[in-house]
């Protein structure tokens, strides 16, 4: 499939009549939460949405499309009650219902995804072990996960079999470890550890932690998000006890920061777990920098560390998500100066053909000379920064030209070049003087 048939089919998908953005009102609501059970996880993960059949009857107007049942068919299905009940508006304008619940456009497939984009299986000396970086592995030690995320990377694999890694597997990946001392950083993920039962990831955990040279143990998991009822302070004692560990959950969007992950990612970060959040830029669910803004904001207040925006990964299935990679560096150039740097995340690709992730950045360096670089920031004030005197660079001498604009910069004839009006003159400070001897140009812009 080309991109021009490939742009067609997210449009009109599977030649059916597009499903409106929102639902009828037939649509009975989420979930209530009247049942005995609902905070004990295990209820959670076995009264999940996993059919077709179950999907429409949550969403009777989901009934006679058939491409949608066609995607339940290829990639698995599953939503807990707890995350069903999240939706406000059934229907593909709301997050969480986009986030979970099947699209037909997971059956547009252009030639430039695959299905292991990251080559992961290439990198895997022994199974369920991913060595690429030098220093760090990746386990997978479960192909389960409580909700399928319709945007997962690994949608080969995640869910086909829920199974969890055996004991003999885990004695290679133990071995590989010790045969590797190189390796002092594992991150567990899959699926999601957190849908194995304590004791379980604690033979995961223990056999990582016997071996000397590990250092750091890291949990990749969704289960504040989606299954905020798993971190029972069963758990946290559990992991309290395999320190230095650091877990990265997953929130995507505002809507999904509730009391619950609330009190989860709490009761996590005082059992001494350091937190951090890996979102997913996702069309339609966090591409606006507001959005983005909000998410971060309420992840510092819950002790999370926005820790990466990842743009989505070429994998089938998941076109419709994907964004212009200028729409995740327009954001990062939104929050900077919005927010602190301890609430703004890296803007990453993960590279094709195991390339690894190479960050994104808005471009703030204008131009330099050997005396001064020339620096942008967020609001496009220009600046010079004076670079070390060394004798070499000091004897260089500049045409003598007028000291306007970059040149005067990058000469250091002049020290900056404002916008007309910036944020810290509408807040009242002074930014510069006309008698300043840094000699600032304004700019009309």
């Amino acid at each position: 499939m080309d991109r021009q048939e490939a742009a067609a089919s997210i449009q009109s998908p599977a030649d059916e009549p597009p499903l409106p953005s929102a639902l009828t009102s037939e649509t009975p609501p989420a979930p209530v939460r009247a049942n005995a059970r609902w905070d004990d996880w295990r209820w959670q993960i076995r009264n999940r949405i996993r059919s077709f059949a179950q999907l429409t009857e949550q969403f009777p107007p989901l009934r006679g499309h058939r491409a949608i049942e066609k995607v339940v068919e290829r990639y698995p299905l599953a939503i807990t009650p707890y995350y069903a009940s999240l939706i406000r508006v059934p229907g593909y304008q709301d997050p969480i219902f986009r986030m979970s619940v099947p699209q037909a456009q997971e059956l547009c497939d252009p030639s430039f995804l695959t299905p292991d984009p990251l080559e992961e299986e290439a990198d895997m000396p022994v199974p369920g072990l991913v060595h690429r970086y030098r220093d760090r592995a990746l386990l997978i030690s479960t192909t389960m996960c409580a909700m399928y995320c319709r945007h997962c990377t690994r949608k080969r694999v995640a869910g086909t079999r829920e199974t969890s890694l055996s004991v003999a597997r885990l004695r290679e990946v133990a071995q590989y470890l010790a045969a590797h001392p190189e390796i002092t950083d594992v991150v567990v993920s899959g699926g999601d550890p957190l849908t194995m039962s304590t004791s379980l990831l604690e033979r995961i955990l223990a056999a990582l932690r016997a071996v000397p040279s590990v250092q750091i143990i890291r949990l990749g998991t969704r289960a504040p998000v989606v299954l905020p009822q798993r971190i029972t302070e069963e758990l946290t004692r559990m992991l309290r006890k395999y320190h230095p560990l650091w877990i990265n959950t997953h929130f995507n969007h505002p809507q999904e920061v509730t009391a619950e992950s609330a009190a989860a990612c709490t009761r996590l970060a005082d059992a001494g777990i350091p937190l951090g959040n890996q979102s997913v830029l996702l069309r339609g669910v966090n591409d606006s920098p507001l959005i983005m803004e909000e998410l971060c904001r309420a992840l510092v207040r819950m002790r999370v560390r926005p820790y990466y925006l990842f743009q989505c990964d070429l994998v089938r299935g998941i076109e419709h998500f994907r964004t212009p990679l200028s729409r995740g560096i327009e954001i990062m150039e939104y929050l900077r100066g919005r927010l602190s740097g301890l609430a703004i995340p890296q803007f990453v690709v993960d590279a094709p053909h195991g390339g690894g992730k190479i960050p994104l950045l808005p471009n703030y360096i204008v131009s330099s000379s050997p005396t001064h670089t020339v620096l942008r920031n967020y609001e496009g004030l220009l600046v010079n920064y004076p670079e070390p005197i060394v004798p070499e660079t000091a004897r260089r001498a500049f045409p003598k030209r007028a000291a306007t604009g970059v040149w005067g910069l990058a000469s250091g004839r002049l020290s900056a070049i404002a916008p007309a009006v910036t944020v810290r003159q509408r807040n009242g400070h002074r930014e510069y003087s006309p008698g300043d001897p840094r000699q600032t140009e304004f700019a009309g812009f």
